[in-house]
């Protein structure tokens, strides 16, 4: 449909069972999905698991979603919160049955602060992204979300390599400031 963000696109063919659309949201959304389960967990390892776990979730769960404003991340960001913390609960479990010593590294609660603040910096992020130019929002979807060198995603987007670096840098800088003020407040 005309007016339809790509996640609003995206969601809408996967929910029907188009795989090559749900690809396309991993795609876009695994790195970011990725450091909220490493700030969680501390262990990459585990937040890999938990970066999985939670597209799995997804696939599952889209048929039924009805997706509120034009980003995906922030729906994302909820179900990876709830699988680390399904994570944490297993390690706790599982060093109870093999060691009677306490778990100083683990804590003993996720703490609901640290969460409001990860989903607030994830909505405010997909907020800004959204503001972006198709342009703008292409560079930083290639660069930031799918690891593209400034020349290759300057290749497939039939730009120069000088565009794709000074438009990243100033989507960076804007994408700073959002940081900040969700962290300042």
């Amino acid at each position: 449909m005309p007016g339809q963000t790509s996640d609003q696109r995206w969601a809408a063919q996967a929910a029907a069972g188009d795989q090559s659309a749900f690809r396309a949201l991993y795609r876009a959304h695994v790195r970011p999905v990725y450091w909220i389960a490493h700030g969680i967990l501390g262990a990459a390892a585990d937040a890999e698991d938990v970066t999985q776990e939670t597209f799995v979730v997804a696939w599952r769960k889209l048929p039924g979603l009805e997706l509120q404003g034009e980003s995906i991340l922030p729906w994302l960001a909820t179900i990876c919160r709830f699988q680390a913390a399904n994570r944490l609960r297993q390690r706790r479990r599982d060093q109870a049955h093999t060691t009677d010593a306490a778990d100083d590294q683990l804590p003993d609660v996720v703490s609901v602060e640290d969460q409001v603040i990860t989903a607030a910096l994830a909505a405010r992020i997909a907020a800004e992204v959204g503001t972006l130019n198709e342009l703008d929002r292409e560079i930083f979807r290639l660069c930031a979300s799918e690891g593209y060198a400034y020349q290759a995603a300057a290749d497939e987007l039939g730009v120069t390599h000088a565009v794709v670096r000074n438009r990243l840098s100033r989507v960076r800088t804007q994408l700073r400031g959002a940081v900040k003020e969700v962290r300042d407040a």
